[in-house]
């Protein structure tokens, strides 16, 4: 019999939302408990509810007090919580296609110095990973990653950029991300793609969601180029492999 799962934290998030727990620190278990939350909610209404918000390691639900107080709904999810974790029918993997350095990835070499390594070494590190999509926020497409391998996990910049391109792909911590809109960025930038994980006259508007895995693979700035123009036409670019 697999052991009892530990209660979450309920912390009051304003009058209105209750911030749900599951650890303090990024973790891939906290995680699937997140989305677990996020889908029994979403299979099984609870009235008062009108939002939830899935991150890392916790899921903000938004409620109407009106409908029902902090107490009851808080009940209601650490019992939603405590259900054990179903295995995912069906997960989605995504191929990326990535060009890495120069004006696409100007970090790179940096990176390469920083970890006493090769431009090329980075890349092939970096493409080697089998990386999980754990939450989407910041920016609309913005997806942050869970999977980076030790040895390319390292310190953000300690001056973050006001303005960083679309497309970004970078490292931050033990973390990597797609950046989908031009932003501000304190990542280390490794290279670019021309994956519109955002799209907003695309169906679906979203491509990616928590709990789906993300592979990179390499090509060079011409092949960028016409993927580009591809996506901005609203095709995926990215390839749905079989799971």
């Amino acid at each position: 019999m697999a052991a009892p799962l530990s209660p979450p934290r309920l912390l009051p998030s304003g009058d209105s939302a209750i911030t749900v727990e599951f650890s303090r620190n990024i973790d891939d278990d906290a995680n699937r408990r997140v989305l677990a939350l996020d889908r029994a909610i979403a299979g099984s209404p609870v009235t008062g509810v009108t939002e939830t918000v899935p991150t890392y390691r916790s899921l903000l639900v938004h409620y109407d007090p009106v409908q029902i107080g902090f107490a009851e709904l808080g009940e209601q999810l650490l019992a939603l919580a405590q259900r054990p974790i179903p295995s995912a029918a069906k997960t989605r993997r995504w191929r990326i296609p990535v060009v890495y350095g120069g004006e696409h990835g100007i970090d790179l070499e940096d990176v390469a110095k920083a970890l006493d390594t090769t431009p090329d070494d980075i890349v092939a590190r970096h493409v080697a990973g089998d990386y999980r999509v754990a939450m989407i926020g910041f920016t609309p497409g913005w997806s942050y990653l869970s999977g980076l391998a030790p040895s390319l996990q390292m310190p953000r910049r300690q001056n973050p950029r006001l303005l960083t391109p679309a497309g970004t792909i970078s490292i931050g911590g033990v973390q990597t991300g797609v950046q989908c809109l031009a932003g501000p960025s304190g990542w280390h930038l490794l290279g670019q793609t021309a994956v519109r994980t955002y799209h907003l006259h695309r169906e679906p508007t979203f491509l990616l969601e928590p709990g789906d895995h993300i592979t990179f693979t390499p090509v060079d700035a011409k092949t960028f180029k016409e993927q580009d123009r591809a996506a901005e036409a609203g095709e995926f670019v990215a390839e749905l492999m079989a799971s």
